[in-house]
């Protein structure tokens, strides 16, 4: 994922849970908010999940002004699920929300809830789904594990770039000639995890090994120990027997550097 990308997240979580821990205990407040709850699917839980979408939406917004304009590509989208309707609440003054551990504000997760200020303590979890739409390259049909990708296999269109834990790939040059990694439907969004590199070097194949520095550079026989594509990183051996690495150039060329 861009670093942008990343910042916008981080943003956008500092945000959501800055602006819920402002006005949680208002929410807490309001009529209808204390006593014991009959069931947390009445007028109040109606009311909380309300005034919780309106600051969530709020705090997406302040997140998106904090990342920048290079982020604008990306149109967010929050909704917020429904508590447990057969849940009962005792009173509690004050409401705190957070992140629980693992879970992040991309994508389908959740936000819990705990009374922070109340006779009886108690903690609660409210889905939440954030989308991430935006400019994605999508293809056209169906592809085989294995096929090599040609431009022609995917046009532009808008995706949920937050459906899927793999980053969407943005830059045609980034999956273009790259191999599926597995069998890909139409209509799919391409991912990081969707593409690697073609194998162009075999591990235990001869190859030449350029060596150098500034202003000079030496050739000597070697062999491969990884596998690798063009610009990735493979274990070789030396003439001497000592192992290195370097960058795979072509079939039968690796370079490093001295």
């Amino acid at each position: 994922m861009p670093r942008s990308h990343r910042c916008f997240l981080k943003n956008l979580a500092t945000a959501v849970v800055l602006a819920l821990a402002v006005t949680a205990p208002a929410l807490a407040q309001t009529p209808g908010a204390t006593g014991t709850l009959p069931g947390i699917g009445g007028e109040m839980g109606a009311d909380f999940v309300a005034a919780a979408q309106h600051w969530v939406d709020d705090a997406v917004a302040q997140g998106r002004g904090a990342a920048g304009t290079d982020m604008a590509p990306l149109r967010m989208e929050v909704s917020i699920g429904t508590l447990d309707s057969r849940l009962r609440l005792a009173p509690c003054a004050s409401v705190e929300p957070y992140l629980p551990p693992g879970q992040r504000l991309w994508g389908r997760s959740r936000l819990g809830l705990r009374c922070v200020d109340g006779a009886v303590r108690w903690n609660v979890f409210l889905p939440v789904t954030v989308k991430a739409i935006g400019p994605a390259w999508v293809l056209r049909d169906g592809v085989a594990p294995g096929a090599v990708l040609q431009a022609g296999d995917a046009v532009q269109a808008e995706a949920d770039w937050a459906a899927d834990a793999s980053p969407v790939v943005a830059d045609p040059a980034q999956w273009v000639g790259r191999v599926a990694t597995r069998a890909l439907a139409a209509g799919q969004p391409i991912r990081q995890a969707m593409v690697r590199t073609q194998q162009v070097l075999q591990a235990g194949a001869s190859v030449r090994i350029l060596a150098g520095g500034r202003g000079f550079e030496v050739s000597t026989e070697g062999q491969a120990l990884s596998a690798g594509g063009v610009g990735e990183a493979v274990r070789v051996r030396m003439p001497n027997g000592r192992i290195a690495t370097g960058q795979v150039v072509d079939a039968g060329t690796v370079r490093m550097a001295l």
